[in-house]
């Protein structure tokens, strides 16, 4: 009995050291970092088709966590599961998708993989705190963001794409 209680035991200290050791590290803001702010929500985005592409559709939960230098972005399924955790900061830009982790050489390159098109992140983030800050190619409407709703919409270059948020209060 003595020996069984104690194999259980040392199964659950490792039990706990390997469900650890997938935890993400908090992240603090350091000296002239912005503050780091959280939204949740859904998402969906509408790519229209070109010349060399076809339309796409993507909708998904979101928990937005950062600033436009460093944060994670986890995009959930329908029933609430993870289907991507993207990560980054001034040294990195990873995705994390089934089990398996994706680099990548820039903030850029990681949103376009996940959600299909380009999105102007420092201007998301200013979108979401409200502030109607430009960018190049993209219009924000901001008309709804008191009632959690921002839409933005991509003009140029072509493709036409579509940004949609409902954030959670």
């Amino acid at each position: 009995m003595r020996r069984r209680l104690g194999l259980i035991g040392a199964t659950l200290v490792i039990a706990t050291l390997l469900v650890s050791g997938c935890a993400l590290p908090q992240r603090t803001p350091s000296d002239g970092q912005a503050e780091m702010s959280i939204w949740r929500g859904r998402l969906a985005i509408r790519i229209e088709s070109d010349a060399t592409t076809k339309p796409q559709a993507f909708s998904a939960g979101f928990e937005l966590t950062g600033n436009p230098q460093t944060g994670t972005l986890t995009l959930f399924t329908p029933l609430g599961s993870t289907a991507a955790a993207l990560l980054w900061s001034p040294q990195t830009a990873q995705m994390r998708t089934h089990g398996e982790m994706h680099d990548f050489d820039s903030l850029d390159a990681l949103i376009k993989q996940a959600v299909g098109t380009d999105i102007p992140v420092a201007a998301l983030f200013a979108w979401l705190a409200g502030d109607n800050r430009l960018a190049a190619g993209w219009r924000a409407d901001l008309s709804q963001h008191a009632q959690g709703r921002i839409t933005a919409q991509r003009t140029h270059p072509t493709p036409f794409a579509e940004l949609r948020l409902i954030l959670e209060k």
